[in-house]
């Protein structure tokens, strides 16, 4: 059977279109060669002869192989499972003879689009991915009927996929779901992804600062802590070697720490992670309640049991106010650790700030004033200062980000003799007025201080605020600071201005959100909570409610779809029933309830054989317009004509 060009058209741009999102998926050299093997095809289409012999397509096949072993050393995983997929979607495009060629490249190509979603869940690409599947279902549509034209063939397939949807969710909602773990057998090595590291140094913040990629978002139940309050506790780097900072490998000391005593108000929020390198969640300062996911390591940071890769959304209540009460020997000795002898002009300028003979608040304060009047500057790109960064910053430099500051504050603390820290984590994030939560980027990044105080514990201290107060009052205006590089805070008049734009990015937002977390974040724990709360608390009663949730969404279906063939009744068949009528009204025999035409045209045969070929001529036309695939207007049109001058002539 000849296949018709608009099909493989029809066919090749759908694949074109579900390969494309792979581009950033597989390897560079395998995406070239299937555009390669794509391309091919295509120009097979007008011309024939081009397109290779078999002992072509099987060294094309050893190239493939060879490419997919280069580029992953074997096949297992989620890349190289994709490439797989890719390669031989491509290589069997070049073997197209016939209509079983096309099925078994069209289920290839809707296991491809499916691969998509181990990459990326986004609502934009679940819309994209139901789209290409839809004029893939096309191309089955146009094969197996006579629907050759484009709009009538995808007006079918949207269609079929309109009816499906209902059931789909019926399954999403009540059929058990597949834990990830079970995957993760064969998955790949994590992605590189930006965020925090477990290490500090004073540049590494601002790289974060020119990135847009969200870190996480806060749902609060009732009212939002106002911004000075938004520190959302990351590491803690109590242990440096002058230039580098790190977590203290001291652990053993939290059985012997005091418990925090918490006071004022307390805010209740829904926290929804976003997949990344590190197991922490960023809780709002301090946490003190949260689920059993999650724990509270020495140094008030939470710590999540499940795979960071995957975003998950926490409860959390936080007390902003607390007071971690007394000092551990082992967090004095963390917390006043130093590389080296300091330098005399360190000493020098603690001494002049008071450092060795006032209180420590005094000379807090008198630090904090020193970088409110000395000519210290606040700036996204400092100069990269190698060596000795911190006295490098506050006698010669005087250029640096928020981890400038807030290490360089530390580094004095502790020549003075007050144990202090630095914590990494974001500051701030822009609220979401259409969906009410608030978002929080990897530019939000930041680094602040703690100073441990008799009869307060520690007690956070932010040495930006010193030289930008802006930086925690107005937030980072992320877009400008893409643009220009440089520190940005958001100006009230060009807020209002794009006050269009914003909220068109704030409801797109919020769509995005409410679909991952119902739907994305929709896992078997979350499942089984929802069910529970509709009674529905076990396997027996899962099964009976799928059962009856089919039947009756088909039930509905069916009505709609035998309805509407009341309404529009096929044409052939149509006039098959008036060729019915008028034979019944001429001779006297009447088609039987449940009769088929085949079975009837040989009845009327043996009774009126003088009828028998206009009769089979009138059956072959109906069977091959409703049965076949190759039945053309041109039939019905014929079929017309022959029931029109059917006349049973007396005897």
């Amino acid at each position: 059977m000849a296949l018709d060009k608009r099909i493989l058209i029809f066919l090749l741009v759908s694949i074109g279109l579900i390969a494309l999102p792979h581009i950033n998926h597989i390897p560079a050299p395998l995406f070239a060669f299937f555009s390669l093997l794509l391309t091919w095809r295509f120009a097979g289409i007008w011309k024939p002869t081009w397109l290779p012999k078999p002992k072509l397509v099987f060294l094309l096949t050893i190239a493939g192989i060879g490419l997919l072993y280069g580029q992953h050393q074997g096949v297992l995983g989620r890349d190289a499972g994709t490439a797989l997929f890719i390669t031989a979607l491509g290589l069997k495009l070049l073997e197209i003879r016939s209509p079983r060629d096309i099925y078994l490249i069209t289920y290839l190509a809707f296991i491809v689009a499916s691969s998509q979603f181990l990459y990326q869940q986004s609502i934009l690409m679940a819309g994209y991915t139901l789209l290409v599947c839809c004029v893939l279902l096309a191309t089955l549509v146009a094969i197996n009927s006579r629907q050759a034209q484009t709009l009538a063939a995808l007006r079918t397939a949207a269609q079929i996929i309109a009816q499906a949807l209902p059931l789909a969710a019926v399954l999403f909602i009540l059929f058990p779901r597949v834990e990830a773990p079970r995957w993760m057998l064969f998955d790949d090595k994590h992605q590189a992804r930006s965020g925090l590291s477990d290490t500090l140094e004073p540049g590494s913040i601002s790289r974060l600062g020119l990135s847009d990629e969200l870190a996480f978002r806060v749902k609060f139940n009732g009212d939002l802590p106002p911004p000075k309050q938004r520190y959302w506790r990351g590491p803690v780097f109590s242990y440096t070697d002058g230039k580098r900072w790190r977590e203290s490998k001291n652990r053993y000391f939290k059985r012997y720490m005091d418990q925090p005593r918490y006071h004022g108000k307390a805010y209740q929020y829904t926290l929804m992670m976003e997949p990344h390198d590190q197991p922490w969640v960023y809780a709002l300062d301090m946490a003190a309640e949260y689920g059993d996911g999650l724990r509270r390591n020495a140094f008030y940071q939470l710590i999540s049991r499940r795979d960071p890769q995957d975003r998950a959304e926490y409860q959390v209540t936080s007390f902003p106010d607390y007071n971690t009460g007394y000092l551990t020997k082992t967090e004095l000795k963390d917390n006043l650790q130093l590389p080296d002898e300091p330098s005399a002009r360190m000493k020098q300028l603690v001494q002049r700030l008071q450092g060795f003979d006032a209180e420590p608040e005094v000379f807090i304060r008198q630090l904090l004033g020193h970088f409110r009047n000395e000519d210290f500057h606040y700036t996204l790109m400092p100069d990269l200062m190698e060596e000795n960064p911190i006295e490098s910053f506050l006698f010669e430099n005087r250029y640096g980000f928020c981890s400038h500051y807030a290490t360089a504050f530390v580094y004095l603390m502790r020549i003075a003799g007050i144990p202090a820290r630095v914590v990494g984590g974001y500051q701030g994030g822009e609220l979401n007025e259409v969906g009410g939560f608030i978002e929080v980027r990897q530019a939000n990044a930041h680094a602040w201080a703690e100073v441990w105080l008799q009869g307060q514990g520690w007690v956070r201290y932010d040495p930006t605020t010193a030289i930008a107060p802006q930086r925690v009052e107005q937030d980072v205006n992320i877009d400008l600071q893409i643009a220009s590089g440089a520190v940005n805070f958001t100006p009230d008049e060009a807020s209002a201005a794009l006050d269009w734009l914003k909220r068109g990015r704030q409801l797109w937002n919020s769509i995005d959100y409410s679909w991952q977390r119902w739907v994305i974040n929709y896992n078997g724990v979350n499942q089984s909570s929802f069910l529970a709360s509709l009674g529905i608390d076990n396997l027996t009663k899962i099964a009976y409610w799928l059962v009856a949730s089919f039947a009756a969404v088909s039930s509905l279906l069916a009505w709609l779809v035998l309805r509407r063939k009341q309404v529009k009744t096929d044409p052939a068949m149509a006039l098959y029933r008036r060729f019915c009528a008028r034979l019944a009204k001429q001779t006297g025999i009447r088609i039987s309830t449940g009769e088929g035409p085949l079975s009837f045209a040989r009845r009327v045969e043996k009774q009126r054989p003088e009828l028998a070929e206009r009769i089979n001529r009138i059956t072959a036309l109906l069977i091959k317009l409703r049965y076949q695939p190759d039945g053309s207007d041109e039939d019905l049109l014929q079929l017309k004509q022959q029931v029109r001058r059917f006349k049973v002539s007396s005897r």
